[in-house]
């Protein structure tokens, strides 16, 4: 199942420097791992915000929400879920 999803980055400004550098650097070796094993296919950043379009391709809704759940930034995002079909007109490989 293929979900489009867009993550709004809103970490407070008050959070130690050093805690959110750790959150960082935890939530890339995460990211990282989902989209070497397949899960999350691609990231694209939104120019100018902090935040990203995200596609995921996963077996299920909870399997998104676990993996979602699981993001370090997770307190810290606004998360929006598309969930994806395939387009008539879409050229199949």
């Amino acid at each position: 199942m293929l979900f489009l999803v867009r993550m709004d980055v809103r970490i407070p400004h008050d959070l130690p420097a050093v805690q959110v550098q750790d959150i960082k650097a935890r939530e890339k070796s995460y990211s990282q791992a989902l989209q070497h094993d397949g899960r999350w296919q691609s990231i694209w950043r939104v120019v100018g915000e902090y935040a990203n379009y995200s596609i995921f391709n996963v077996s299920s809704n909870d399997e998104l929400h676990q993996l979602l759940q699981g993001l370090p930034l997770f307190d810290y995002m606004d998360i929006h879920v598309t969930p994806l079909a395939c387009h008539p007109s879409a050229i199949a490989s």
